[in-house]
């Protein structure tokens, strides 16, 4: 494709005076419709050394206000960024609702730079495409725009360009080891950057090469795509509003002598006070050394915790890190999204609070607050929630797939033992901050609630995630499972390590 392309597109001084300056005005008007509206740009540059990209970037913001962008540089991974999955650096620069994010490289560094390098295998690459593509089109389907510039000149073109640059001392940096290397290797950048077209360019972020021999035609094509784009995607949600969110509805009663996961659990499993005595500190020992050869062996773990509220997951967490290193685990409690996160994919705050490669994180409430809670509440629209349960396959199996253990626990108890906890809340001095009107509120809401941790339990527990049900009537007996459940995991991922 880039071969055929024609180079050699002007557009005459005059020509060009009459219609940039439409361009310019319009863009401020979109990125201030934008603001309005909440819908956040992410406009991506990826091309040639000496394409002009920088050029490009620097004269689009000039006709932005500078309250409303971002400009993000992606460079090679440094710091702590090799400890976690590749993605998670991108997922914290994306922008805010209604905010501009300009990208000078991006995501595209893993199957371009890196897999040139030789740092990206061809699996690492195969698989980098499927994640990119999944990121993209969970930031489009929560209501943002993503541009994509490819700056292309010909290899004989980037020849004279560093040329140029290396004659002056004021620009003779540009040109470095890195800049001559991809010279030397054109025609291998050339082939990766097609296959990239191919695996990505999709309809709802599609690739636009920009032809950048003369800058006032690239100047032109990459304000009226930015324009464009950003216009349609206004007046699609002009013509077509998100619908609004509405609160689950009762769900009818179920047939006579119909049985679910459940009502399977066996809630009569108790442990008695010396055989919990007995077992508690054995299990705790055996993970304390399994916390500190993860850490040797770096792999992170993630365990999540949901279940009824008085289900006993804080006691579970309490008991699980008793023996554990401070330093080496995180305990993350999760509550309603703040007006930032809000602003931002459901799954943004995750991403930002995972565990480096080594470390354990134990969230307190998850991610599946989506499908629950905020199903329940009406809190987020049907279309939301409905492809949320995709997309949370997606975030966990890019989590196992960088080899982080992930435990997930749903704590069960009946309703009577719910009432009987509450009731005990209310009437001890020092638990009495434990109960609240919310929490009856959710009590009369439990059929509802069920539905949606059924819907949970059976369209996320997966090969590579899946879902552990606590027995928790008996505290005792759910803490024991936990622990061992956990212990079990860590061990299996660091058996594979050693083979």
């Amino acid at each position: 494709m880039l071969e055929l392309l024609n180079l050699d597109q002007q557009i005459a001084k005059e020509e060009y005076q009459r219609i940039f300056p439409d361009l310019v005005r319009r863009l401020g008007a979109c990125q201030r419709a934008a603001r309005e509206a909440g819908v956040p740009v992410l406009i991506v540059w990826e091309g040639w050394d000496a394409a002009g990209k920088g050029t490009a970037i620097n004269r689009l913001t000039q006709a932005m206000d500078p309250r409303g962008f971002q400009v993000h540089l992606a460079g090679p991974a440094i710091g702590d960024d090799p400890w976690f999955p590749w993605m998670r650096r991108f997922w914290n620069i994306l922008p805010s609702a209604g905010l501009f994010a300009i990208y000078d490289h991006s995501w595209y560094r893993r199957v371009l730079a890196d897999r040139i390098a030789g740092l990206v295998g061809p699996h690492e690459c195969e698989r980098a495409y499927g994640e990119i593509l999944e990121f993209e089109r969970m930031q489009v389907e929560a209501g943002a725009v993503i541009v994509k510039f490819w700056m292309h000149i010909d290899r004989a073109e980037q020849k004279r360009r560093f040329r140029r640059l290396a004659k002056h001392r004021s620009t003779a940096w540009k040109v470095g080891k890195a800049e001559r290397r991809q010279h030397r290797r054109y025609d291998r950048w050339l082939a990766a950057a097609e296959e990239m077209f191919e695996q990505t360019s999709t309809a709802a972020a599609p690739w636009t090469v920009v032809e950048a021999t003369h800058a006032r035609f690239a100047r032109v094509k990459v304000f009226q795509t930015v324009v464009e784009a950003v216009e349609a995607a206004l007046a699609r949600r002009a013509a077509n509003p998100k619908p609004k969110p509405a609160p689950m509805p009762e769900p009818a009663d179920r047939p006579a002598g119909s049985r679910t996961i459940l009502d399977a659990v066996d809630l009569s499993l108790s442990l008695t006070r010396e055989e919990y005595d007995e077992q508690l500190p054995r299990l705790q020992k055996r993970l304390w050394r399994l916390e500190h050869e993860l850490y040797v062996a770096r792999i992170p773990a993630v365990i999540a915790y949901e279940g009824w509220d008085a289900a006993g997951k804080g006691g579970n967490i309490r008991r699980l890190t008793a023996s554990m290193d401070p330093r080496g685990y995180r305990v993350v409690p999760i509550a309603a999204p703040t007006r930032e996160e809000l602003a931002h994919h459901f799954l943004w705050r995750f991403w930002s609070n995972l565990p480096k490669a080594g470390h354990i994180g134990v969230f307190d409430r998850t991610w599946y607050g989506r499908v629950l809670v905020e199903r329940v509440e009406g809190f987020c629209s049907e279309d939301d929630w409905g492809r949320s349960f995709r997309e949370i396959d997606e975030f966990e199996r890019q989590l196992t797939d960088f080899s982080a253990v992930l435990v997930k626990f749903w704590l069960q108890i009946d309703q009577a033992e719910q009432l009987r906890r509450f009731q005990e809340r209310q009437q001890t001095a020092y638990k009495q901050w434990k109960i609240t009107d919310e929490d009856w509120r959710n009590r009369d809401k439990w059929k509802r609630y069920e539905v949606a941790v059924l819907d949970m339990l059976q369209k996320t527990s997966t090969s590579y995630a899946p879902w552990t049900i606590l027995e928790s009537n008996c505290k005792l007996y759910a803490r024991i499972k936990a622990l061992r459940t956990v212990v079990e995991a860590l061990e299996k991922a660091l058996d594979g390590k050693r083979v």
